[in-house]
């Protein structure tokens, strides 16, 4: 039995009481608390963070907080509590960072187009946050129009991001350690599992086919928040972390 570290508690216990608050005031959490598309009225600069401590079901919150247990803990015995959260939210953040940037790349140029075709931001915000089109579009307008509106209407909640940075922290430490999905049960080493499973989630960002995950998951905050943890777990095991303990 893996035993339970401090911060990783912590973390499973501010999680729990995020998705108890949730489930009693639904519509008000999910709009001050998940992170929502910045051109959105309803962005809020904390849903950076609040949106790490949300979930959208029973499943959701429960893989991810067996994935922080199974994981974070043997990571945290081994950076210390410190260390732990500063990967684990830095993590996060660059789910963040990334799953913006993928939205954005995709946002700006339909959205450019639409402004070079006539139509002006107040026009365009009406018909995002409506679903209603005004008369007398061309059919590239309603086109560039149904790319952007599930952009604009996005919401993201979930500790998948914080958790892949964990992920990758601990494969890097065992990559020897065999690993195996919970439906395809043939154990892997770490070291081929977890890049396997960020190359599916880029493959899923970009076809928009989903391999393993519901077809809403947020596929490029989980490459992000992986990809924040190699670099962070790389700079320390080159600067011996075990020596330079935070706590």
């Amino acid at each position: 039995m893996i035993r339970i570290t401090e911060a990783v508690k912590h973390l499973l216990i501010i999680n729990g009481l995020f998705f108890i608050a949730t489930f009693l005031y639904e519509p008000q959490m999910m709009t001050w608390f998940a992170l929502y598309f910045p051109k959105n009225e309803n962005f809020r600069v904390w849903q950076i963070v609040t949106h790490m401590f949300m979930h959208g079901g029973f499943m959701h919150i429960a893989f991810n907080m067996f994935a922080l247990w199974m994981f974070g803990s043997p990571v945290e015995q081994s950076l210390g509590k410190n260390r732990f959260l500063f990967l684990y939210f830095s993590a996060g953040l660059g789910a963040v960072l990334f799953q913006l940037g993928f939205y954005y790349f995709n946002y700006l140029p339909a959205y450019t187009d639409l402004i070079d075709s006539g139509l002006n931001q107040g026009q365009i915000i009406q018909m995002l946050t409506s679903n209603q089109s005004i008369g007398g579009l061309n059919g590239g307008q309603l086109q560039h129009l149904k790319e952007i509106y599930p952009i604009y209407n996005a919401s993201m909640v979930g500790a998948s991001g914080c958790i892949m940075g964990v992920l990758a922290a601990f494969g890097m430490m065992n990559p020897e350690a065999r690993l195996m999905l919970i439906f395809l049960p043939i154990p892997i080493k770490a070291k081929y599992f977890i890049p396997g499973i960020i190359l599916l989630d880029v493959i899923s960002a970009i076809s928009g086919q989903s391999f393993f995950s519901p077809g809403n998951t947020a596929y490029m905050a989980h490459v992000g928040g992986a990809f924040i943890g190699f670099v962070i777990m790389w700079y320390w095991k080159r600067n011996n972390y075990n020596n330079r303990r935070w706590d």
